[in-house]
């Protein structure tokens, strides 16, 4: 069977084998089989595997997007002392929104969402608080502009304060190479349907286990996203404490092969030279993107959007679109912007692709 391929210029869900799809076709099985409970070992084992080791740092599966993971490290790990949230983005933003929806004691510290952070300023705050900070709360890879954070300096200042640092590695995991242990990482968390190259549906919270083992005297402030209890039911016997997304977890286990196939070092290349290619094709066409190449991930470009008579990003959208290639509006609040990801199974002959049809629809509006 021949499955129409899309390519997904989006920050995720992104552009997929057919042989993870087809990894979701398997006999029904009851998830409290010990068959699947070998198949979310292998998964929860091996992600663990791409930023650490088994011994100091584990895995805990959720069912949910994203954000469920990044919620469920907020509201499990944080006790009765301060976090400061690193605010330079739409994803920094929800971070804020999600503990204040907690009721956590949190300092938000704002910064520029094309621009690296003030580290000396960042450092003031946190020791110019009145109250203990016990977390740093920071997005590695912003996907509002493609601004990636310099996750170990930041993991350097923690570890000088004694405070330990929470991620959200969300399209920087298993797309740029992560060691937990060196950049003084406590707690990550990503998803299956981004640089992993799954199918959405599944979170996951990588954890150093001795932190994550003092949790367990916290107050529970959910059921569900319990961290601690997730775990605690999981080693036990390798199954969920609720329904999983059974099918969603026999693909990430087969785009777990995949990656361990390429390795992230090479899948890191891929996506740089895909960005580049990008990056050499907007120049050309006359098109600015934001962030600059010192601060950029190379993994998600924000442009500015042509300032033309005629132009419209949903006719420009539809236009790509019919010819195979998906694209996302920006969300950067002071400038018109679009976005376009090189992440997923694409390689940079689909963004040379993506920037013939780009320049012939520039053409249809007299851009160039």
């Amino acid at each position: 069977m021949e499955v129409k391929r899309n390519v997904l210029l989006n920050p995720g869900p992104a552009t997929t084998t057919d042989t993870v799809k087809f990894a979701q076709v398997v006999a029904d099985i009851c998830p409290r089989e010990q068959e699947f409970g070998d198949v979310m070992e292998f998964v929860s084992k091996e992600l663990t595997n791409f930023v650490g080791n088994n011994e100091e740092y584990t895995t805990v599966l959720f069912g949910g997007s994203g954000t469920a993971a990044v919620e469920a490290m907020l509201s499990s790990v944080v006790g009765e002392d301060t976090v400061v949230i690193i605010n330079n983005g739409a994803y920094g933003k929800r971070m804020c929104e999600i503990a204040e929806a907690y009721g956590l004691k949190f300092i938000e510290f704002k910064s520029s969402t094309v621009d690296a952070i003030d580290y000396e300023k960042l450092e003031g705050v946190i020791k110019n608080s009145p109250d203990k900070i016990s977390h740093l709360a920071v997005i590695h890879h912003e996907t509002t502009t493609g601004l990636l954070n310099d996750v170990a300096r930041l993991g350097q200042l923690c570890k000088k304060h004694n405070i330990d640092l929470i991620v959200d590695a969300m399209s920087s995991y298993a797309g740029i190479p992560i060691d937990m242990k060196k950049m003084n990482i406590t707690y990550l968390a990503s998803s299956s349907n981004k640089c992993i190259q799954g199918m959405a549906g599944v979170s996951f919270v990588i954890a150093n286990l001795e932190a994550l083992l003092k949790t367990k005297e916290l107050k529970p402030r959910n059921v569900y996203l319990n961290l601690f209890k997730q775990y605690e039911y999981f080693i036990k016997n390798y199954q969920m404490r609720f329904t999983p997304p059974v099918q969603i977890l026999y693909a990430l286990k087969q785009a777990i092969v995949e990656a361990k196939e390429e390795t992230i070092e090479k899948r890191h290349e891929r996506y740089v030279r895909s960005c580049d290619t990008l990056l050499a094709g907007l120049d050309r066409l006359g098109l600015v993107h934001l962030v600059k190449e010192e601060n950029h991930s190379k993994l998600i470009t924000s442009i500015i959007e042509p300032k033309v008579e005629g132009y419209s990003f949903d006719a420009m959208h539809d236009y790509l679109y019919e010819r195979g290639f998906t694209i996302y509006p920006g969300k950067v609040s002071d400038a018109d912007t679009f976005r376009i990801a090189n992440i997923g199974q694409i390689d940079y002959k689909d963004m040379e692709g993506f920037l013939a049809a780009l320049e012939a629809y520039l053409k249809t509006i007299n851009y160039i």
